[in-house]
């Protein structure tokens, strides 16, 4: 399995001094990044997507083999709620992400906490994704984890995302070859990760994307990048 552990965005200031060097200008922060963790998962897709130039610009200062995750427009996930309505909109997103090239990781599509199992639904929008890109989906309603939802997943190798939050935690379940968590809590410890490490370990995918709430504290952020790689190395 390879691992991919990064932040759910990178683009802080408040991160100068302990993670970034306090002088580092605001234009060298992704390039930095870049050369301390493999993938990073843009947050503020969900309300504009960037301009082609601008993917291109972030390609350009990350090494070949780094991957940036897509959050999904809210224009997808919230207003149309997946109904057939959204499929320009994900045109639009599929189309501008692709200049990112082989550095394209996963689409994640967060769904609102208030839309509830509809499996119709989700198997029209699955119709609308092309196979030749990965894609996660987190849902916030418990009512969607059910095995027929699993199995509509499994049956486009879709990543359930497993997320974890203070007041909500997903069932960890393989839909696809490989696997997306995000791992949301602020106060991840030593245990908590090795755990975390130990259970990623078990599953049967190819390789794995996992990240972190950009808060920065003990357990969040960098620093528990850093620890969570450290438990991984040394998962027995």
């Amino acid at each position: 399995m390879t691992l991919f552990a990064g932040t759910s965005g990178y683009a802080f200031k408040e991160w100068k001094g302990a993670f970034y060097p306090a002088d580092l200008t605001d234009d060298g922060l992704l390039g930095y990044y870049a050369g301390r963790f493999p993938t990073v998962e843009i947050n503020n897709t969900f309300y504009r997507l960037p301009k082609e130039q601008v993917l291109r610009d972030w390609a350009a200062q990350v090494p070949e083999q780094f991957t940036f995750s897509i959050k999904a427009s809210q224009r997808i996930t919230h207003h149309a709620r997946l109904k057939p309505e959204c499929a320009d909109a994900v045109d639009f997103l599929l189309r501008n992400t692709a200049v990112l090239g082989s550095r394209l990781g996963p689409i994640l599509f967060q769904l609102p906490p208030n839309l509830k199992k509809d499996l119709a639904r989700l198997r029209g929008f699955l119709g609308l994704l092309p196979g030749d890109r990965r894609y996660a989906i987190e849902f916030r309603h418990e009512s969607w984890f059910d095995d027929d939802v699993l199995d509509a997943l499994r049956a486009r190798d879709v990543a359930l995302c497993v997320a974890e939050q203070n007041d909500f935690k997903c069932p960890v379940h393989a839909t696809a070859s490989w696997g997306y968590l995000r791992l949301h809590r602020l106060d991840y410890d030593a245990g908590a990760l090795a755990e975390w490490a130990k259970c990623v370990a078990a599953q049967q995918w190819s390789d794995t994307y996992i990240y972190f709430k950009h808060d920065e504290g003990v357990g969040s952020g960098p620093p528990a990048v850093d620890a969570f790689n450290q438990a991984w190395a040394q998962r027995a």
